[in-house]
This record gives structure tokens, C-alpha cells and sequence, in this order.
């Protein structure tokens, strides 16, 4: 207080001090508690009973000041992953670069942090800067500095209802910036992923990058290498599956980071078949993701690397290979490259071969061989990736038309249709009778999972090229 009075009488201007926050009440931050996550305010509840500060932090106080429902609730609390750990009984401490609690209540996860302290120019880090490993803790105040983005930087206390702001988060958000804290080069330097998150955040939430904050990135974007592919798939998966995976992508090629999470994406976006099949795909995927609605990673990455396993599937049936066993060679060389570049998970690459594998079947119409791909427990995927190949222009789209008439239709319209698509071509000036069309009916694609061996015949309609797989 002093200092301040002494500054006001020199005609010195205020400024924002970094170890005091902005507090501001329900008046003027106007959050509906009615949002907070009831086990969120138990758990801070609990933590400030023993003695401890407890806020929901980070994410979910900016979502909350956009009056929208967080999907998570963090908490960050000056009690050590230990103490944290006494208070609850479903507790568990995890990481190894920096040491979290999650804590159990019934089946929602809430992650509690410790305030960290400022550490990290003594933390150990790469020789390109990054830091491995940093469990420093500290007050408040640091903890704020140590957050990426000034709107993820504001503690919410449901007990007080009041929001402490150290880094003018609030007038960021109000203003609809994307700004980061401290000098972006030296934070990106210590976490290259922060440049995916600024990438992220700003397509999902449709804010503007600082120019401070967006200028390093196309020089730094190759530091992203350094990390490990794991940590680079997880932020990839976040960023495709934010329901705003389209504006992404073109953020990322915006800001010069597309170069080495999806190689050779730039050449399908520039052909204009795949341009549109990314495109439907991705806006499916997002239609889906607001709708609440699940999506199969195998199916998103299936759609998205496709045209490089088309690529060479045409180029090893050129050179004589027979389509099948070309189409297994194709996949084997995209999978083994981008498994290396992606940390493709086992069950996700599986689910993508699967789905590549169903194409050629789709096009054998003749005897039993569509009763069998019927029962496929993936049909449901690979019918659906079948939709998108035909709406892109990839297809006819009458073999997609057939396939929906024969997924609803009883068992006689069935044998009608084999029938029918085994008739020999018409002849010059002969009109070509079609598979009666039977338009796909609007339904939810919730009851099968293509990853999980539902059955694909226990629908009553056929699903929309939206529809992608859970």
C-alpha cells in the first residue's frame, strides 16, 4: 500500500503487480455455480477444511467465464501430492515430470496439482532447452507465471465464488486474445507443445493470436521434433477431437506446424479429391464432437492418412501387384512411417487397417461375399468410410447407394439386390436400372463402435456419412 501511495505521489504509473491478483466476485465475473462440477467443490471443500488454499484452475475457469460447462475440472492447492493423497481415498499420485493427484469420485476424474514455484531455470532440461523434469513447488504467484496463457491462468474458489486473476486474464477473454506469459520464446523453449496449444485454443475458442505471441512460431516450430512422440499424438488427439478439427489444421499449416505431425497432409489438402474427403471427414468429426457424440480415433487417422495409402496402393498395382495384397503393402508403409512420427497406439493402427482392408470388399457385390462383409463386426466403420470415399468424387456414388439399400433391406430385398448387381452391363443405347435409392434416415450411430465388435446388422437404419464410428 505504501509503495502504491508513494508511486501515486510521483505521477508514477500503476502497474499490474505480478504477486497480487485482480479479485473479482460473482457481480463482476458473473460464473453460474450451477456449472461447477458438484465433486469439484467437494474437493476444494475438503482441502480448505485441513488448512489448504484450493481453486479450480486453468481450462475450466475459462470456460466457465465463457459460460460454458468445462469437460474437466483441474484443482490447484498449496498441499503437497502427499497431503492430497491423505485426504481422499480414492487418491493417485502419477507423473514423473511434474507429480500430479488424481482423485476419484465415481467415475468423474479431477486432477489436483501443488502451486509450483519458479524452478525451472534450475530444473533439468535438453540441450534445446526444454525441461524434463520440474516438481519445484511454490506460492501462488509463481504458479500463475509457470501457466501458459493468461486465460488459463485464474483460480476460481467456489467457497467465496471469487476469481483471482494475476495476468489480466479476464480482459483477454473479454477481448477474445490469445496471449501467452512471459517471453514466448523462452517458453516455448521449455515446452515446444505450447505452440499446438496456442494453435488450439485459438481455433476452438475463436480468439486472435497476440502478435507477440504467434511471431516465434514458424522459426521454433522444428524444436516440436525434440519432443516425444507420445506427448506430440496426445495433443494432436486433443486438437482433432476439439470440435474444431477443420480450423485447426488450417491453423497449424497458418502457423507453419504441420510439417512433421501429418507428413505429406499439405499435398493431400492440395488435390482436390482430397482436399474434400479431409474436409468431410474432419466436419463430420467435429459435428460429432458437439453433438456430444463419440469418434474412433482408427476412423479419424484412417480418413486422414488415406490418401497416401491410395497413393501407393495405385502405384503397386501399376507395378503388378494384384489389389488385396497391394493394398497390404500400401498400408504396411504408411503405418510403419507414421507410427514412428504419430506413437500410433497398437489398437488404433489395427482399427485403421481394418478399415483401409473393407475397401476393395465393398465392390465384390456377388454369392455370399456381402453377406459375409455384413457380419463384419468393422462394417459399420469401413461402410461409413466407404460414404465419405463416394461423396468426395473418389467412388461412384451408386455403390455407396446399393450398400445402404442392402444394409436395410430383409433378407429378400437382399437377395433381390445381389441379383440385381450381378445383371450383365446394359448394352449401348440400354438404360442401366439402379438400386432403388433409399436415402440414409436421420439416426444416432451410438449402439455401434468400430473398434469395439458390435454388430453391424442390429441397427434398423443406415447411418449418415456424419456418423463417424465410436
Amino acid at each position: 500500500m505504501i509503495k502504491k501511495f508513494i508511486r501515486k505521489i510521483l505521477g508514477v504509473k500503476d502497474e499490474r503487480d505480478p504477486t497480487e491478483p485482480v479479485v473479482l466476485g460473482p457481480e463482476e465475473h458473473g460464473i453460474d455455480l450451477k456449472l461447477v462440477s458438484p465433486n469439484a467443490i467437494r474437493l476444494t471443500q475438503t482441502l480448505q477444511e485441513a488448512g489448504f488454499k484450493a481453486f479450480v484452475v486453468g481450462g475450466a475457469v475459462r470456460d466457465l467465464l465463457l459460460g460454458v460447462k468445462p469437460k474437466d475440472f483441474d484443482i490447484a492447492t498449496d498441499a503437497t501430492p502427499e497431503q492430497v493423497k491423505k485426504l481422499f481415498r480414492r487418491a493417485f499420485i502419477i507423473g514423473r515430470r511434474f507429480q500430479i493427484v488424481h482423485v476419484m469420485f465415481g467415475q468423474e476424474l479431477l486432477e489436483v496439482t501443488t502451486f509450483r514455484g519458479n524452478g525451472s531455470n534450475n530444473a533439468p532440461k535438453d540441450e534445446h532447452g526444454r525441461v524434463l523434469r520440474d516438481n519445484n513447488f511454490g506460492p501462488q504467484h509463481e504458479d500463475a507465471a509457470r501457466r501458459d496463457f493468461t486465460i488459463n491462468a485464474m483460480y476460481y474458489d467456489p467457497a467465496t465464488q471469487s476469481v483471482l486473476d494475476y495476468h489480466g486474464g479476464i480482459a483477454d477473454i473479454r477481448e477474445k486474445t490469445l496471449r501467452i506469459i512471459g517471453m514466448p520464446e523462452a517458453r516455448y523453449r521449455e515446452d515446444p507443445v505450447r505452440m499446438l496449444r496456442v494453435v488450439r485454443f485459438a481455433a476452438k475458442l475463436g480468439f486472435t493470436i497476440e502478435p507477440t505471441t504467434r511471431a516465434p512460431i514458424p522459426v521454433m516450430a522444428p524444436l516440436i521434433d525434440n519432443v516425444p512422440a507420445a506427448r506430440v499424438f496426445d495433443e494432436m488427439l486433443k486438437l482433432l477431437l476439439s470440435g474444431h478439427a477443420l480450423a485447426c489444421l488450417k491453423e497449424l499449416r497458418s502457423a507453419g506446424l504441420h510439417h512433421g505431425l501429418l507428413p505429406l497432409l499439405d499435398v493431400v489438402l492440395e488435390q482436390p479429391i482430397g482436399m474434400k474427403f479431409v474436409t468431410l471427414a474432419l466436419e463430420s468429426t467435429d459435428s460429432r464432437v458437439k453433438a456430444g457424440k463419440g469418434v474412433s480415433p482408427g476412423f479419424l487417422f484412417a480418413s486422414l492418412l488415406w490418401h497416401q495409402v491410395l497413393e501407393k496402393w495405385t502405384a503397386y498395382r501399376a507395378a503388378g501387384e494384384a489389389p488385396i495384397p497391394a493394398l497390404h503393402l500400401a498400408a504396411d508403409d504408411v503405418l510403419e512411417t507414421q507410427t514412428d512420427n504419430l506413437a500410433l497406439q497398437r489398437r488404433i493402427a489395427t482399427d485403421m487397417r481394418d478399415i483401409w482392408a473393407m475397401q476393395p470388399r465393398f465392390e465384390r457385390r456377388t454369392g455370399k461375399a456381402p453377406y459375409k462383409l455384413l457380419e463384419n463386426p468393422r462394417f459399420r466403420a469401413g461402410y461409413d468410410f466407404l460414404l465419405l470415399r463416394c461423396e468426395s468424387g473418389e467412388l461412384e456414388m451408386e455403390i455407396g447407394e446399393w450398400w445402404t439399400a442392402f444394409y436395410e433391406a430383409e433378407a429378400g430385398e437382399r437377395e433381390r439386390l445381389v441379383t440385381q448387381a450381378n445383371r450383365p452391363a446394359p448394352v449401348a443405347g440400354e438404360k442401366k436400372k439402379r438400386a432403388p435409392r433409399r436415402g440414409p434416415r436421420n439416426r444416432s450411430s451410438e449402439g455401434a463402435d468400430a473398434g469395439a465388435g458390435s454388430n453391424a446388422g442390429s441397427s434398423d437404419s443406415a447411418p449418415t456419412v456424419s456418423n463417424i464410428r465410436e
